[in-house]
């Protein structure tokens, strides 16, 4: 029949091995233990019995799972994380301009916007490079947008002074549509199409106006907690979220929306006026960048869970007055500018998973 060892706690084992019910305690000597099998470990116990030393990663980590590499003599867990990556320039530099936030990282459009001189261009975004499509009917910046590649909207504005312009895109050009109950720029937006659409807050002052599309016409609908202009924004007519802004300092109160009244959640951990980039939904998104009154942009980035914000990895270039598009896993960070006032080309993509970390 073979040799028969003996395992931990009593456990006969014909195969000579430990299997994964024997618990360990005490200390095991090293020669006991072969190299091969803490290279090709794949699972753990509870870390309350010590921390696992592995000559390397183990091929199939789970979440949460924590290990200490002996070859490079680092601890090491397996975590989600996001980070960003440069994609392609807009052609034509600018801040304070719209989008579709509700696009994806390789199917988004970005219109309007420039300081000092507005814009009516529009670009389209295919994950790797912009192309100019059919321009905005009317010049204006600090206007925002909704909806998708193929059917979005452009919201207010300025110039040269609020404007209560919306122009519906169908995928291939603007058309003018009932304007806004309330003449506005800098606000926040929420929807999914262009016949389905949400605004609220914007300048001028700081208000808490809401206004809500069908398709047809504006209705005023709940107002915001907190009034305030330029701040970030993400969902649908019926589950949006906005956070940060000027009220008139910069704020982190953050407001969730569920189609009928507006909600004080958690906050963001850093107040900001203006996200560089804001992409997601009202129970999953990312705030990217933002400025605060002296104007010089910001780099950190937060994701909401639902629930609070918490601190991820920081954009490549600092700054504030962009526009985002995609979702919580994967989205644009789009122009806007570094210092309050120069316009800005760059685009960052957001990529968001599970991964190996160093904790040092």
């Amino acid at each position: 029949m073979g040799a028969r060892t003996r395992g931990l706690a009593n456990n006969v084992l014909s195969s000579g091995k430990l299997d994964a019910t024997d618990a360990i305690s005490g200390t095991i000597a090293a020669g006991n233990i072969a190299n091969a099998s803490l290279d090709n470990a794949t699972t753990y116990g509870s870390v309350t019995g010590g921390v696992p030393a592995v000559a390397s990663d183990p091929p199939s980590p789970a979440e949460g799972d924590i290990w200490y590499n002996t070859t490079t003599g680092t601890l090491r867990f397996r975590a989600q994380t996001g980070s960003w990556a440069t994609g392609g320039n807009l052609n034509t530099a600018r801040l304070g301009l719209g989008s579709s936030i509700n696009g994806t990282q390789t199917s988004t459009i970005a219109f309007g916007g420039g300081d000092p001189i507005s814009v009516t261009n529009n670009e389209s975004y295919n994950g790797t490079s912009w192309t100019e499509v059919n321009d905005l009917n009317t010049l204006r910046r600090s206007l925002v947008g909704a909806g998708t590649a193929t059917s979005a909207l452009a919201l207010g504005g300025y110039e040269p002074s609020f404007r209560n312009i919306v122009e519906s895109w169908n995928g291939t050009s603007f058309t003018e549509i009932a304007d806004l109950t309330n003449a506005r720029a800098a606000g926040g937006s929420a929807g999914d199409s262009n016949t389905s659409a949400l605004i609220t807050g914007g300048g001028p002052g700081y208000p808490s106006l809401t206004e809500s599309w069908n398709g047809s016409s504006w209705t005023e609908v709940g107002d915001l907690n907190t009034g305030r202009s330029t701040m970030g924004h993400v969902g649908t007519q019926t589950a949006a979220l906005i956070f940060g802004g000027y009220t008139p300092t910069p704020t982190g109160a953050t407001e969730s929306w569920n189609g009928t009244a507006w909600t004080e959640v958690n906050d963001l951990n850093q107040a900001k006026t203006d996200p560089a980039g804001e992409f997601g939904t009202s129970t999953s998104a990312v705030c990217s960048g933002g400025t605060l009154s002296g104007g010089a942009g910001l780099g950190n980035t937060e994701l909401w869970n639902g629930t609070s914000w918490a601190e991820n990895t920081d954009l490549s270039t600092a700054r504030g007055k962009g526009a985002g598009s995609g979702t919580s896993s994967s989205g644009l960070t789009i122009g806007g500018s570094t210092d309050g006032s120069t316009d800005g080309n760059a685009t960052e993509e957001w990529s968001f998973g599970v991964t190996n970390l160093t904790v040092g």
